[in-house]
């Protein structure tokens, strides 16, 4: 379908739409997982960062994961993380929007998913490097961060490719 510009109205809400589905899509659908110095979490907060990303592009992509992941850590108790997760997931969502905005393809989908975890899994090995002051811990979290990706990702692409056929996409 045609890309066409949206509202600066439209903007914003798709915006607000999509930080509050990020939020929820992290704070009920999750599981905390008995590993990793931090305990882990796995959630479904990157479906909605994915699939808002790819439809509306690189800057309402990094706008509502960011500050949806950044919100839901504010509010869930990992107030440490916020501002991490505001620099990384955003990131995540800017690539994602960035890699599908002129190319459609499920090459790009998939493409743009395996950065996704690129990012998420150093980002957060970065971080969790600087949270606990050593280089080993955050080892233990990486299969958690990158499983969550993968089952983003799964649901993501062939639901971004059904998607794409009958939403009109658009230029945020």
């Amino acid at each position: 379908m045609e890309k066409k510009a949206l509202s600066p109205t439209k903007q914003i809400v798709y915006t607000a739409l999509g930080i509050a589905l990020v939020f929820i899509c992290t704070l009920f659908i999750n599981v905390r997982l008995p590993i990793a110095a931090n305990g882990g979490l796995i959630h479904f907060g990157n479906v909605p960062l994915l699939i808002i990303a790819i439809i509306y592009g690189p800057r309402i992509g990094a706008l509502a994961g960011g500050l949806g992941m950044a919100l839901f850590d504010v509010m869930g108790g990992w107030f440490l993380w916020a501002p991490f997760t505001l620099v990384i997931v955003a990131l995540m969502g800017y690539t994602v929007g960035v890699i599908c905005e002129k190319n459609h393809s499920l090459k790009a989908y998939v493409l743009a998913v395996v950065a996704a975890c690129l990012i998420k899994v150093v980002g957060y090995y970065g971080a969790e490097t600087i949270i606990y002051g050593n280089w080993l811990a955050p080892m233990t979290s990486i299969p958690g961060n990158i499983i969550q990706v993968v089952l983003a990702g799964v649901i993501v692409v062939p639901v971004v490719a059904k998607l794409r056929k009958h939403v009109p996409v658009s230029k945020g």
